[in-house]
C-alpha cells in the first residue's frame, strides 16, 4: 500500500491505496465521486475522463500514484455554487444524452476541447476531436449542438 494525496475538485484527497490502483477507482472507490465511469478499461471509450492538471485524460489506464500530488477534477466539480458549467445546461437544454453512461466523459472532453479551441469550434472540428468518447444512444448529433452552444457562450464571455 502507498500513501498518495491528489487535489480532487479543489479537496485533498489522501488514501492509502494498491500501486496497482487505477485512477478511475481511486476517484471511485476512494474519494466516493461516482459520476467517472468504468467502460473499458482500455481508454477506447472515453466514459472515464477527467481533467489532469487542467487537461483531458483518461483515467482508466493512469496509475493513481503515477499522480501523487496532481489536481484532478471530475464531472462533480464542473458546476459551481450549485449552477451547471455551461456544457452541462447546454447538454440539457440540446438533450445531449439518453441513457447518460458516457455524459460525464463526453461533458469533461468538451469542456476541455472549447478550453483548447477558445470556443472557436465548427462541427466537423467537434466531431473530430469527440472520436475517442464513444455514445451508443444518441447518434451524437444533440452533443455536438451541445458542445457548439457552450463553445459560443464561450466566445461571448470573451469580448
Amino acid at each position: 500500500m502507498t500513501e498518495i494525496s491528489i487535489t480532487v475538485n479543489g479537496e485533498l484527497q489522501t488514501h492509502d491505496v494498491e500501486d496497482r490502483t487505477l485512477l478511475v477507482h481511486f476517484l471511485r472507490d476512494h474519494a466516493g465521486l461516482t459520476g467517472t465511469h468504468v467502460g473499458c478499461d482500455t481508454t477506447q471509450c472515453g466514459a472515464c475522463t477527467v481533467h489532469l492538471d487542467g487537461r483531458a485524460v483518461k483515467s482508466c489506464t493512469i496509475l493513481a500514484a503515477a499522480v501523487d500530488g496532481a489536481q484532478v477534477t471530475t464531472i462533480e466539480g464542473l458546476a459551481q455554487g450549485g449552477e451547471l458549467s455551461d456544457l452541462q445546461q447546454a447538454f440539457k437544454q440540446h438533450h445531449g444524452l439518453q441513457c447518460g453512461f458516457c455524459t460525464p466523459g463526453m461533458v469533461m472532453a468538451g469542456t476541455d476541447l472549447i478550453r483548447r479551441y477558445d470556443g472557436e469550434l465548427d462541427e466537423h472540428t467537434v466531431r473530430e476531436q469527440l472520436e475517442g468518447n464513444i455514445c451508443r444512444c444518441t447518434g451524437y448529433t444533440n452533443i455536438v449542438k451541445a458542445v457548439l452552444d457552450a463553445a459560443g457562450k464561450h466566445r461571448a464571455k470573451r469580448t
